[in-house]
């Protein structure tokens, strides 16, 4: 009798240990395609910005070289074109970075550094730890109470 009910714990402790498992991945899951979609999302705004400021500085920049080359043109100095160099480079990087292929090249450049030199990525004192995090929040909480007081 006392091991039939001990196989029938046993038993329903695996299916408890698996059942745990399973909603842990998927938990897991849950959670890693979540941050997916906050960066998603994040990414999404920061092209429609780069698109949105594009609006802004390309009617700037054509403003610009049109009241410079006006004002070349009657004064007959070419000097007064020289703004338009730099600013075109800015438009430049606006029309790729909204348009463009900027975040494609952004992103195999990340993957090349994450491949040949994880190195550079390392964090100073390395990975936080539960004690190192602990011992930082008691600290805080230390002096708070003593200057509480």
């Amino acid at each position: 009798m006392g091991f039939m009910l001990s196989k029938t714990m046993e038993q329903n402790l695996q299916k408890q240990q698996e059942f745990m498992l399973h909603n842990t991945r998927l938990q897991l899951e849950r959670q890693l395609l979540m941050q997916n979609q906050m960066r998603e999302r994040q990414m999404a705004m920061q092209v429609a910005w780069s698109r949105e400021f594009l609006k802004y500085f390309g009617s700037f920049f054509g403003l610009t070289t049109l009241g410079l080359t006006i004002g070349a043109v009657r004064k007959r100095k070419a000097a007064l074109l020289a703004p338009v160099v730099p600013l075109s480079f800015i438009l430049a990087y606006q029309v790729d970075a909204a348009y463009g292929s900027l975040v494609h090249r952004m992103r195999e450049e990340a993957e090349s550094i994450l491949a040949s030199e994880s190195e550079r990525l390392a964090l100073p004192q390395g990975m936080p730890t539960f004690e190192s995090i602990e011992k930082s929040r008691r600290a805080k909480a230390h002096l708070t109470s003593l200057l509480e007081k």
